[in-house]
């Protein structure tokens, strides 16, 4: 069975950015899901982010045209209503980062990989950095 796991918006941008020195550990991590070695979830929530941060660098049409490739590594969870409101009343101080759990918990995913580890304080799934994923 292939492992499932959901990134965050930030190793998304990492990857797509080309963002040093964090790079690496997102190509490598969007490698294994290109050879079909683990299967990577993302928010929806992510993808419109992650348009709006590369329109500010690039037109917007480069920016789709970048996602349009990117689409085909990764599955985009659906965001929905139970999602947002468990996020509205959860402790989590970052909103953005309680969507992101609770898409993965909704999703049945165990593994959230993000940069900001700290901002899970309260997790009750595994967090981990790209790198440290890669590492196991």
């Amino acid at each position: 069975m292939i492992k499932k796991v959901f990134v965050d918006t930030d190793i998304i941008f990492d990857l797509l950015a080309k963002r040093d020195p964090f790079y690496l550990a997102a190509a490598r991590l969007f490698t294994l899901a290109d050879e079909g070695k683990i299967q990577i979830c993302i928010s929806s929530l992510s993808f419109a982010n992650i348009h709006y941060l590369l329109s500010k660098e690039l037109s917007s049409a480069e920016a789709k045209k970048i996602l349009r490739k990117f689409k085909l590594l990764v599955h985009i969870s659906e965001l929905n209503e139970k999602i947002i409101d468990l996020a509205l009343n959860s402790e989590f101080v970052d909103f953005e980062d309680a969507i992101q759990y609770f898409s993965a918990i909704q999703n049945g995913i165990d593994i959230i990989l993000t940069r900001n580890i700290k901002d899970y304080k309260k997790a009750q799934i595994t967090i981990l950095t790209a790198q440290d994923f890669i590492n196991l």
